[in-house]
């Protein structure tokens, strides 16, 4: 279906691969795929997820913190996979691509790395020089001085980090707040949609923004939530249009 695959074989843990050989083969598969930096200040959002963050959309050269919601990271992706930005998705094997498609990725601009193994570090850190967006699931702690320096590979190389777990020095978090789902009655139905609050945090905001949407819609994609109808107000009786015309009148 178009969607790069990185070998997990050459990055596992018993591999006879030295680690400086496994780094320049890595980037030798992915240097054709993408210019070395990226020139924009934000990669778009999904116009359901506006009002989500204070930006335009996701600042480059930063990370952000997500629930481990497979639907969160499919909307978040959405859009700049569509605009033709390579993105790259770490450490999450049981990710279903199929649901990603539903949600508006382009599959042919994804490279999927699903069993980095302990590495999984080392292989975002080489990906973040020529991929502009990656999404990583840690699969093991870290040190404040390896975030520093991933940080301001980020910064200097225009990249974004999504990680699904808390994330030191995070322009923000991202949570699956609440969730509702509906389709189903009273012992029959399927499920047909998903309603989420998102809330968002980050040092660029004063306080939490929260919004709503399909997560997915009955379609299988992200839809806004559409505000509700207000009743119209019911017009006054002819009796009253005629005392309030009298009152007019004599004041």
């Amino acid at each position: 279906m178009g969607t790069a695959f990185i070998a997990p074989s050459a990055l596992s843990p018993g591999s006879a691969l030295s680690r400086a050989h496994e780094v320049n083969r890595l980037r030798g598969e992915i240097a054709r795929m993408q210019r070395r930096r990226s020139d924009v200040p934000f990669h778009a959002l999904d116009p359901a997820l506006e009002g989500l963050l204070p930006d335009a959309g996701l600042r480059t050269g930063s990370s952000y913190s997500l629930s481990p919601s497979p639907s969160l990271l499919g909307a978040l992706l959405s859009a700049p996979s569509q605009r033709g930005t390579w993105c790259a998705v770490i450490g999450m094997p049981t990710l279903g691509v199929e649901s990603l498609q539903a949600l508006g990725v382009d599959l042919e601009r994804v490279i999927l790395v699903p069993e980095p193994g302990p590495r999984w570090l080392t292989v975002a850190t080489t990906l973040s020089e020529v991929v502009p967006l990656i999404a990583v699931h840690p699969r093991s702690r870290v040190s404040d001085a390896e975030i520093s320096r991933l940080n301001a590979r980020l910064r200097d190389r225009g990249c974004t980090l999504l990680v699904t777990a808390r994330w030191p020095q995070s322009e923000a978090t991202i949570t699956v707040e609440k969730t509702e789902w509906s389709g189903l009655g009273s012992g029959w139905g399927l499920l047909a949609e998903r309603t989420v609050t998102l809330r968002s945090s980050g040092r660029r905001q004063e306080s939490p923004r929260r919004i709503q949407v399909h997560l997915p819609s009955a379609l299988g994609r992200v839809d806004a939530v559409p505000e509700p109808v207000r009743p119209l107000a019911a017009r006054p009786h002819s009796a009253e249009l005629e005392a309030e015309r009298r009152w007019a009148a004599a004041g």
